[in-house]
């Protein structure tokens, strides 16, 4: 009995108090006597009266521009899916719907509807039944706003769940404090501002809120002001219990085929008998006729569901590149000094709309490449591939491919290996790993110091294979000591920077860097944005004993590992002149509220000087020249390109990276896991061929499309000190050994080539001769000569008459041969006037002498006085 009377004394009092705070609503100026009414008032004057309506939390859209200027929709993000609409964009129907279904008296009362308030009292405190609705439209819309307010304030779970707590508990207080904020936002909105919204706020069950997304998904698309009679009462139904009335579980023992009327199972029961409920109140209210009416509850409840996007899954091909714009919003806006990852709110609640820099041409036609010559698994080896293309002058991201598909879903991808999380495409902050060894294709920085340090493309070196073992300038201080003998593809010696890029051979540009500094060609390299995928600096690499693995010989070959975007934007620097612009994937953020976020911007940076950049672009262009390792990937269109190769050790990975003047990409065919379980790719074939050379068969096709669609200019002529020959000394090795000589030539950067003997008055078997001698560029190949020790001295005969002479060269081993020479000087007629070979010089014993003797002018004799 004292439950009932306490009931009975909760109800009179919350009755009583709402018909306090009702008057004072209505008729403020009415005077209000009794003790009830004036405890009643000192009580609603203590409870707060101003609500802050928080921003709702929205749902963010991703997007790709079409060719026609209107935007493809990617992917959402939402921890509640609701898109907010102004009160145009709502049916009438639904608008109808709610205040018959929900609050009949709404555009009378003041806030609160007495009836339905002392309705849900005596139920709740008197007769003890279930809850009902006594709340009215402002009630609700007030109730949902402290639910928004309490979950987005949240920092966590726990918080989370609290303040839905407090903002949904069966209580007098929280009805009390509920009423006090209706009142004020009456006096504060107009009527059809709170229905909009109480209709933008509402939950439809599940994670669906506001009437526009419920229409979206409950009935295939639609928008909320195309929404049917039928249809606007069946979605206003589900706000009355949005779990109990939801359209999506249509085998539920709620909502399914539950209910059997004349033997026939009626579909969604539960939702269709509140619709027609709601339909009957707007009949009876007369905001619809009896024919409308008999209509619509004869059409059956047939949702069409249409699942939101929630994620990068619904992306499709282009799912990587939505991932990276995912996670470039969760890095570019978190804030380290705070709890709460202000990035991963925008996405889930901030209602933002992103425009990003895929081209969905490009972005088609790389997919399809990829899916053509690439396969998605391969029971020999965890085959990858990935194309990424980037915009010269922008660093806009065009285009990001894998072989594979995209989930978030870690049970997905472990059932079935031809989809991941894992985008090879990017730095591993980024949702990339840690990175692929770019192999030949970082040269192009060794080619790029090589012209920063003053030397040319045309400046001769030793680019024969053989074991290197110093190299100056390690970062840090010193020089690296020790042996690097690295292997060439094929057997060709490239002596100058062109032909070493365009045959890409390994010793060629091992001798480049032999006369450069290790650490410039690493800092040239970070010049062009180069870094290493997993977040450190290149030379700042830790091996499995998690030891720092410093930029050394190796590193100039390619041994960092470095992200295929990160490659492709620094080849498009090259392109652009030598200036680099970091990638970007967002063009334009709109906020909920309709202004614009800065998105993340590219910085530009000056990597090389435009003179050294095109001597680079010169270089690069070579490679598609006959006998270049790009020439397989030249597309054809008469746009020209840079490029490069690049093939790891055992070719465990395979690139191909170029540029036109406005367009780069970059295509790596590879093993994604390392270790002991991967496959040399030029031992296995795809069914679009040669695995080695599918890259060759991915990087036309996209480059293709590029090139007809973004064009491309002439690159522009290196200066002619580009192609200077620089001469230095032949060091001097006559009358050294073969081997000194050998060792003398080399350590001055020339390669060494035996000449074989020769003729000399040298000891046998020292050096007699080079060629060429004096100067030579550096890196010619100088022959060198050896004495065989057969040469003797000439005596020096001239002077002599013409006998002693012949004794003379006769008794020295030599053959006297004689010829005259008129003269008019007397003393010289029957005297040698000339030899050769000259006196002192060398000849082999046998050799002939020919001596001159003088002749007297104008007679045939020899002798003074014959006329």
């Amino acid at each position: 009995m004292s439950d009932v009377g306490t009931g009975i004394l909760g109800f009179v009092g919350l009755s009583a108090l709402a018909g306090v705070l009702v008057t004072a609503a209505v008729t403020p100026a009415l005077a209000v006597t009794g003790m009830a009414a004036n405890n009643g008032i000192a009580v609603f004057e203590n409870l707060p009266g101003y609500l802050d309506i928080n921003e709702l939390s929205e749902k963010t859209d991703i997007y790709a521009i079409q060719a026609d200027g209107s935007p493809y929709h990617l992917a959402s993000f939402f921890d509640e899916n609701r898109e907010e609409v102004e009160w145009d964009a709502i049916s009438q129907y639904v608008k109808d719907a709610a205040i018959a279904g929900e609050d009949p008296r709404f555009y009378e009362h003041g806030g609160i509807d007495i009836q339905g308030t002392v309705r849900a009292a005596l139920n709740e405190y008197v007769i003890g039944g279930a809850t009902q609705g006594g709340s009215s439209i402002t009630q609700q819309y007030v109730k949902n706003v402290l639910i928004n307010n309490g979950v987005r304030e949240a920092k966590t779970e726990e918080e989370k769940d609290a303040a839905y707590e407090a903002a949904t508990e069966t209580s007098p207080d929280r009805k009390l404090k509920e009423m006090r904020y209706a009142i004020a936002l009456e006096k504060k909105f107009s009527k059809d501002e709170i229905l909009k919204g109480y209709l933008n706020i509402a939950a439809f069950g599940g994670r669906v809120y506001g009437i526009e997304s419920a229409a979206q998904y409950y009935f295939g698309g639609k928008h909320a002001a195309d929404l049917t009679l039928p249809e606007a009462a069946s979605l206003i139904a589900i706000v009355n219990n949005p779990e109990k009335f939801r359209l999506d579980y249509p085998d539920s023992e709620t909502n399914g085929v539950n209910t059997i009327v004349d033997g026939q199972p009626v579909p969604y029961a539960a939702n269709k008998e509140r619709r027609d409920y709601i339909l009957e109140q707007m009949l009876k209210e007369k905001k619809i006729p009896q024919a409308d009416y008999d209509a619509a509850v004869a059409t059956p409840v047939a949702p069409v569901i249409k699942e939101p996007s929630t994620g990068c899954e619904t992306a499709g091909g282009s799912g990587f590149f939505c991932d990276y714009v995912k996670n470039i919003v969760l890095n570019s806006y978190d804030d380290p000094a705070t709890e709460e990852n202000e990035g991963a709110r925008l996405l889930q609640q901030g209602g933002l709309q992103i425009y990003t820099t895929l081209d969905l041409d490009l972005q088609a036609q790389a997919e399809a490449a990829m899916t053509e010559n690439v396969p998605a698994t391969d029971p020999r080896f965890d085959v990858g591939s990935v194309a990424v293309t980037v915009q010269a002058g922008t660093g806009r991201v065009l285009a990001m491919a894998q072989n594979k598909k995209f989930t978030d879903d870690g049970e997905v991808a472990a059932a079935d290996p031809s989809y991941t999380s894992l985008n090879l495409s990017t730095d591993l902050d980024y949702g990339g790993s840690s990175g692929l060894q770019p192999g030949s294709t970082f040269k192009v920085f060794t080619l790029a110091e090589w012209l920063n340090a003053g030397h040319s493309l045309r400046e001769t070196f030793n680019g024969a294979r053989r074991a290197f073992t110093s190299f100056p300038g390690q970062c840090g201080g010193g020089t690296w000591t020790g042996s690097f003998n690295p292997r060439n593809d094929d057997g060709r010696i490239a002596n100058n920077a062109v032909d070493a890029t365009k045959w890409s051979v390994n010793s060629s540009f091992m001798a480049m860097a032999q006369q450069l500094q290790l650490c410039k060609i690493k800092e040239t390299a970070a010049a062009f944005g180069v870094h290493r995928a997993d977040g450190a600096a290149l030379g700042e690499g830790k091996n499995a004993e998690d030891e720092t693995i410093p930029f050394g010989p190796s590193a100039v070959l390619g041994t960092e590992e470095i992200a295929p975007v990160t490659m492709a934007a620094a080849f498009a620097g090259i392109a652009n002149n030598g200036t680099t612009c970091s990638p970007i994937a967002i063009d334009k953020i709109v906020q909920a509220d309709g202004t614009e976020l800065p998105p993340p911007a590219s910085t530009c940076t000056q990597s090389v000087s435009p003179e050294v950049a095109h001597a680079m672009e010169y270089a690069m262009q070579q490679t598609f020249a006959g006998g270049g390792t790009a020439t397989a990937s030249d597309p054809g269109t008469g746009i020209p390109h840079i490029g490069k190769t690049g093939t790891t050790d055992d070719a465990f990975d395979t690139w191909m990276i170029g540029s036109s003047t406005k367009v780069a990409t970059a295509v790596w065919v590879g093993n994604i896991t390392g270790g002991d379980n991967r496959t040399n790719l030029r031992d296995v074939s795809f069914d679009s061929g040669a695995a080695a050379t599918a890259r060759h068969r991915i990087w036309p096709r996209i480059m293709e499309v590029a090139d007809n669609k973004y064009g491309g200019d002439q690159f522009t002529e290196p200066d002619a000190s580009a192609f200077k020959q620089v001469l230095v000394d032949v060091p001097q090795v006559t009358g050294l050994t073969l081997d000194a000589a050998k060792q003398a030539l080399e350590a001055a950067g020339f390669v060494f080539e035996d000449g074989g003997p020769q003729d000399s008055n040298l000891p046998a078997g020292t050096v007699s001769a080079t060629d060429p001698s004096g100067q030579a560029g550096r890196g010619s190949t100088i022959r060198v000569f050896t004495s065989n020790g057969s040469m003797t001295g000439v005596p020096n005969v001239v002077g002599m008459t013409q006998d002693q002479a012949e004794a003379a060269l006769r008794q020295a081993g030599f053959r006297a041969e004689r010829q005259t020479q008129d003269t008019l000087d007397p003393t010289q007629v029957g005297v040698v006037i000339a030899q050769n070979p000259a006196g002192g010089g060398f000849a082999k014993p046998g050799d002939k002498v020919t001596i001159t003797v003088g002749k007297l002018s104008g007679g045939p004799g020899n002798a003074p006085g014959d006329d």
